[in-house]
């Protein structure tokens, strides 16, 4: 958690490498200390056949989906750095946007959370980082 999914026309990803874009939606998104660093994702998907609206050309929309808990203000301010940075970087797209949804915790699962050996709920529990203290604890 979080999620950021970008799609994108694919000349976009002519214009600057799928690395770059995604290393700036991560790098933003860390800058904001919403989340831990090694829980966010990002991925992209270019497309190749897409109709937009007159003398438009190109375009970039970011899903975020992120666990629930964030103020308004924090996910407005997320959604403004991001398309902030990526207006610095493409400043001449015809559509760039980003919309941020929530996961709801009571409905949300993960491997972490099925895990026998997590007893607490936590949903970063991993099995190696227990093995590891309980050895050193021997």
């Amino acid at each position: 958690m979080p999620h950021f999914i970008i799609d994108c026309s694919e000349d976009i990803i002519n214009i600057k490498t799928p690395g770059e874009i995604m290393h700036a939606i991560y790098e933003v998104s860390d800058a904001t200390q919403l989340f831990a660093e090694n829980d966010i994702k990002v991925r992209i998907n270019p497309y190749t056949h897409f109709k937009l609206g007159a003398d438009k050309k190109n375009f970039i929309h970011i899903f975020g989906y992120i666990m629930e808990g964030r103020t308004t203000e924090q996910k407005a301010d997320l959604s403004k750095k991001i398309i902030t940075r990526l207006n610095e970087m493409f400043p001449d797209i015809s559509i760039l946007s980003m919309n941020i949804s929530e996961f709801d915790k009571a409905t949300y699962c993960n491997e972490a959370l099925i895990h026998t050996l997590n007893t607490s709920g936590d949903r970063h529990f991993n099995p190696q980082k227990k093995v590891k203290n309980n050895e050193t604890k021997t």
